[in-house]
């Protein structure tokens, strides 16, 4: 009996994903963990394993699909013995929907652009009035390479024309059915007569602009601030990285995971997140870092911070932040976490508050260390300075426990030796 591969639930919140990429091909044999395809989730492009061996006797959802839902069917596995014709007809039915799901996305986002004559129109209707079918892939390259849809017999499901289609094709090969307006491609104009370039946002985004949107609507943010000196902490890290024969190299971030992890054990009230029912006091330092990548922000975790030597932590957050910028964190990797650090002072920022991560209480924003006269002991020297600020949500975390909060994780800056006994 043919076996029906569905869209997993690979976090806690997807609901559905992009299919990004298949990695086998109808006619392929499949063993149990091979990697089939790659997802695209709210946080990461992740791989799909087979739980189940056999042939991929159909694939039923075209790579560059969005917004399947999970656990639909998107490929039908066959069992020694079986051909394409046994394949239960309701996965085909689950097909026709994710076309039809596909081909109303794809005429909305149609209906937004212009008519340009340096491109091919890959999504008009050819001269038999026959649909050009082709994944949203495919039709971006196509754009982008000057090729004609219409010209191209399609590989995939159905014969919709997919990615490898297109890339087989050599030079330029389209017509302009009809006069059209000279514009670059996916150029649109606005009411106004401005005109501008959409880049489609994807999942990473989607739901980042969601949830931080929430957070601000829905969590009161209390925000305090405090400048540490940084002159001892920049002297141990010079002499540590000076004898370490260049087999690691430690970089003011991880000096503050370390100090941040630290102070949530000396202090726990900031430990904690907010829900009706109770306040959840957290028993570990578990810090999220936000990193910047390609497809948006994303928050790897350093769990246990605080049991954690300054090496470990540096090599642990390189390691982290490499597999977010290329996508492969698993969700348990950046979902969680008790506390998050945001630093921007490798941009020059000096200043700046963070929106909260809910679950999360607290989120500290750090900016540039700068030299400035300061009155130390009656008397005015050159220090340099960092200002955080710790963004908290006040109905778990008010003033009072931020402010003492911060106290403690300046004394960690300030004295950093006493962050290693």
């Amino acid at each position: 009996m043919s076996i029906n591969v569905t869209m997993p639930a690979l976090s806690p919140t997807m609901t559905d994903g992009t299919l990004a990429k298949w990695l086998k091909a109808e006619g392929d044999t499949v063993e149990a963990g091979d990697v089939i395809a790659e997802i695209e989730t709210d946080k990461a492009t992740m791989e799909v394993e087979a739980v189940d061996e056999g042939v991929l006797g159909k694939i039923l959802v075209a790579e560059g699909t969005e917004n399947v839902p999970v656990n639909d069917v998107i490929a039908v596995l066959l069992e020694e013995g079986e051909s394409a014709e046994d394949i239960d007809s309701s996965s085909l039915r689950a097909n026709e929907k994710s076309e039809a799901i596909q081909s109303k996305g794809q005429t909305n986002e149609e209906d937004r652009l212009p008519r340009c004559a340096s491109a091919p129109r890959n999504d008009l209707v050819t001269n038999d009035s026959a649909r050009i079918f082709a994944s949203p892939l495919a039709k971006r390259i196509a754009t982008d390479k000057g090729i004609d849809l219409s010209t191209l017999k399609g590989s995939g499901p159905r014969g919709r024309i997919v990615k490898s289609d297109v890339e087989k094709v050599q030079g330029t090969s389209f017509k302009v059915q009809e006069p059209l307006v000279p514009c670059a491609p996916n150029l649109a104009t606005n009411i106004y007569g401005m005109a501008y370039r959409e880049i489609p946002n994807n999942n990473i985004k989607k739901v980042t602009a969601k949830r931080l949107t929430e957070s601000k609507q829905e969590v009161p943010h209390f925000y305090l601030s405090v400048e540490c000196a940084l002159d001892n902490l920049l002297a141990a890290r010079k002499e540590l990285n000076d004898k370490t024969n260049g087999e690691f190299k430690l970089s003011v971030n991880d000096f503050i995971v370390k100090a941040a992890a630290m102070a949530l054990k000396a202090y726990p009230a900031a430990n904690v997140s907010w829900s009706d029912e109770a306040i959840h006091q957290y028993l570990s330092s578990d810090i999220s870092v936000a990193v910047a990548t390609p497809n948006g922000l994303i928050t790897p975790i350093v769990k246990a911070a605080e049991t954690k030597g300054l090496r470990a932590i540096s090599d642990e957050v390189k390691e982290l932040a490499g597999r977010a910028r290329d996508g492969k964190l698993a969700p348990e990797e950046f979902q969680g976490g008790s506390f998050t650090i945001s630093n921007l002072g490798m941009f020059g920022v000096k200043e700046f508050a963070a929106i909260l991560n809910p679950p999360q209480s607290c989120i500290l924003a750090v900016g540039a260390g700068e030299q400035m006269p300061r009155v130390v002991n009656g008397e005015i020297k050159i220090q340099t300075v960092m200002c955080v600020t710790l963004s908290t949500d006040h109905r778990s975390v008010d003033g009072a426990v931020g402010a003492q909060w911060l106290q403690v994780f300046k004394q960690y800056i300030e004295n950093p030796v006493s962050m290693l006994v």
